[in-house]
């Protein structure tokens, strides 16, 4: 095997490891509102952050908390859950759920991927005004350089009113 195919090999394998032995726990905290930071803090599993904010952006993506795509302008589109079932003999098993995403004013345009790119002590600066734990969920996620849009929720919108109101 040549050296790009074991390296790539040892990367798929690490994931897979990591995945299985901390994903569920993470993918949980981060829908409780815990930061990429809190979540390192109480895992037992040796997890870099980079790949517990790989995880848990992977996680809001596919479950709606993150579009990659503007949400005026697709309609339809479906956000992707599994839920734990147990039939009449107590076997558990995964069903898939679809649920139909509704696009009103449900969602916040963000591009800090772009704002921490250009000049990232600026825009921390920016922050400063906000509690720490919103910070850290800010920092703690690998944002795309590219536009998405998060789902309202009391801490997005903190985010977006002190960074909005800020120019530093």
């Amino acid at each position: 095997m040549d050296e790009s195919k074991q390296k790539y090999f040892n990367e798929a394998l690490c994931n897979f490891t990591i995945d299985f032995a901390a994903g569920g726990a993470i993918k949980s905290m981060a829908t409780k509102g815990y930061t990429v930071e809190q979540i390192h803090s109480k895992l037992d599993y040796p997890v870099p952050r980079e790949q517990i904010g790989q995880i848990v952006w992977n996680h809001f993506v596919s479950t709606g908390v993150i579009l990659l795509k503007d949400p005026t302008a697709s309609k339809g589109e479906f956000a992707v859950t599994y839920e734990s079932v147990q039939d009449s003999l107590g076997r558990s098993s995964f069903r898939q759920v679809k649920r139909r995403i509704t696009y009103s004013d449900e969602y916040v345009l963000c591009d800090f991927g772009k704002r921490l790119y250009q000049d990232k002590d600026r825009f921390i600066r920016q922050l400063s005004s906000l509690p720490k734990s919103d910070v850290d969920y800010v920092l703690g996620l690998p944002w795309p350089l590219e536009n998405v849009w998060h789902k309202k929720d009391e801490r997005i919108e903190r985010i977006i009113e002190v960074e909005a109101g800020k120019d530093i």
